[in-house]
């Protein structure tokens, strides 16, 4: 797993604190010019001070992922990541919860909002293959977005307010903390991974409790047969 700078973490950290935009050209501050020469300081500078300490750090973890390549199926820093496999693992990674791996999955399992609505750290979608859902990156405030575009492209931060994104927008959705209410049928699609497997245990137990009388029926035809034999 790819880990962020200390210095960048601690740096990424105090933009967000204090809310603010890019230093002016004067300001002679070492790590604003360490995080501008890099490309960063315009980014992080745009999430905005009232975010929850988790959204904040989600964020924070997203923008160390700049520049890795994009990868059909990839979810991995090593092998690069699609555009959900790069949602799955920053959500898994940062606040260990476990969504869907495919983007309309994504979508299915987590609350509708307007787009007026969104805070950094919420999903946003995109048409981009003619079919719903088809594109999802990761809001990071004032109308910008982190994602992994296309074949050929790298992680990188873009805006909603471009038209090719405008005319492609799909919807916005938040992701809910571990607990809260969800549709019947999402229950299950966005638990943290120790919860799923709790979820789906009494369903395993059921199948197994109706599958012993038509094992036991089988045993008892295989030995008849045995002893025709």
């Amino acid at each position: 797993m790819r880990k962020i700078a200390p210095v960048l973490v601690i740096a990424s950290a105090a933009l967000l604190a204090a809310g603010v935009h890019a230093a002016p050209a004067n300001s002679g501050d070492d790590m604003d010019k360490l995080l501008a020469d890099k490309g960063l300081l315009a980014q992080i500078g745009q999430v905005r001070q009232n975010v929850s300490n988790k959204a904040s750090e989600l964020v924070v973890n997203a923008m160390g992922f700049l520049g890795v390549p994009y990868k059909r199926g990839g979810n991995n820093v090593e092998t690069g990541f699609d555009c959900s496999g790069f949602v799955r693992a920053i959500y898994e990674q940062s606040v260990g919860l476990l969504l869907p791996r495919r983007a309309e999955q994504q979508a299915a399992a987590t609350q509708r909002i307007e787009k007026n609505e969104l805070q950094p750290g919420d999903l946003v979608f995109f048409n981009t293959m003619r079919r719903a859902f088809s594109h999802v990156g990761i809001y990071v405030g004032d109308g910008k977005f982190i994602h992994s575009p296309k074949p050929g492209a790298e992680v990188r931060v873009e805006s909603m307010g471009v038209s090719y994104w405008q005319r492609r927008f799909d919807g916005a959705r938040r992701v809910q903390a571990p607990g809260a209410a969800l549709p019947e049928t999402e229950r299950t699609a966005a638990q943290p991974v120790s919860q799923a497997a709790a979820v789906r245990a009494p369903e395993i137990q059921a199948a197994q409790t109706a599958a012993q009388p038509l094992a036991a029926g089988l045993q008892a035809q295989q030995l008849q047969e045995l002893y025709r034999r």
